[in-house]
């Protein structure tokens, strides 16, 4: 069975307020005191609000839940310790006026110096997917034919409808902030793992981006591990959807190797479709229409259809069936998280919002 490990970020919040606190070094060091996680397994990222969590490399659906089960109870009771919560959300509620101070690291104040203002803005998080690939010209391979499922990818995981306390009219303000960096966006199509290594070496020779780790690709070759990582989803509200997504991306990959190996055409969909598709899928989330892999605009519910047509083999193969599929029912009943943060907004203020957000982050 092909092995998956998932990344989530979370923002660390006042209860009360909602606004971003700035304690990631100390909840850091009291989840390790807490014995409750690895001390690899939770690591800083650009901001001083923010933690992420790193699952460790899993076979089924059932380990990557417990693990990310695990891990938000040892960040969020290590959070309670220092009166923050963690909040499972792409951005924050509410944002303070003053600037969240970057974690002091050189990487991380690099970036600040070369755009200080993105990184003011990079209050956004994400959950990773991890999957195995048996090469890098096979990870290549399946670039090329993951592409035209972005979207679907990002309009399903959309939970950042909110940016400093009101309503942006995207379910996925994530996506648009992040791929205002140099190297982000939808990944351009590669011939083989030696077209890939190519073009990224010129833009670090370039000195357009200071590393690999600033491929803001929505999805890459991962440089640590023998993985494609998928990384155009916001994270989730709740562990499960989380699980739903890591299921669906292990399907959609073995579903791209079994075709690279069968000699089925990678989708013919131009860029700048793939690109517009994109942002229509930040914009409107499930709510309306999304580009589906032949390039044609159709409604959401029918592109969900047309994947889990898709990757059902691949589902049946890993056992993932019924689970992923009774989750993608329920996503299509209750909406996304930005759906679900929406009708808190409108039914309680910001208070909604918050304790939303709080109560579905920790288990």
């Amino acid at each position: 069975m092909t092995t998956i490990g998932v990344e989530e970020e979370y923002l660390l919040i006042d209860p009360v307020s909602g606004v971003p606190v700035p304690l990631a070094e100390k909840i850091h060091i009291a989840a390790g005191v807490a014995e409750l996680a690895g001390d690899q397994e939770v690591q800083s990222e650009l901001l001083q609000a923010q933690v992420e969590v790193v699952t460790p490399v899993c076979g089924t659906l059932q380990e990557v839940g417990g693990h990310l089960l695990r891990l938000r109870h040892a960040v969020g009771a290590a959070a309670e310790t220092h009166g923050c919560r963690i909040a499972a959300c792409a951005t924050p509620p509410r944002q303070d006026q003053a600037p969240v101070p970057v974690t002091d690291q050189a990487r991380y104040r690099a970036m600040l110096a070369q755009a200080p203002q993105l990184v003011a803005e990079q209050l956004v998080n994400g959950m990773h997917v991890h999957v195995a690939v048996p090469s890098r010209d096979a990870g290549v391979q399946v670039l090329n034919r993951l592409r035209a499922w972005l979207p679907t990818l990002t309009a399903m995981s959309a939970d950042s409808p909110l940016w400093d306390g009101h309503d942006t009219g995207f379910a996925s303000w994530r996506t648009v902030i992040f791929n205002r960096w140099p190297v982000g966006g939808m990944p351009p199509a590669f011939r083989d793992a030696d077209d890939y290594d190519r073009r990224v070496q010129h833009l670090l020779d370039c000195g357009l981006i200071a590393d690999t780790g600033q491929l803001y690709w929505q999805a890459r070759l991962s440089d640590r591990y023998p993985t494609v990582e998928v990384r155009c989803l916001d994270v989730q509200l709740r562990v499960d959807d989380a699980v739903m997504f890591a299921g669906i991306v292990r399907a959609l990959v073995d579903s791209a190797l079994t075709d690279a190996a069968a000699g089925v055409p990678v989708p013919d969909c131009a860029p700048e479709l793939l690109q517009a598709g994109m942002w229509h899928a930040a914009r409107h989330g499930l709510s309306d229409t999304l580009i589906d892999p032949s390039g044609h605009r159709r409604r959401a519910g029918d592109v969900l259809y047309q994947l889990l047509q898709y990757v059902a083999p691949a589902l049946d193969a890993s056992g993932d069936s019924r689970e992923v599929a009774g989750l993608v029912h329920r996503l299509l009943k209750e909406g996304t998280g930005a759906d679900q943060q929406r009708t808190a907004l409108a039914s309680g203020g910001l208070r909604a919002v918050i304790d939303l957000v709080v109560s579905r982050s920790t288990p």
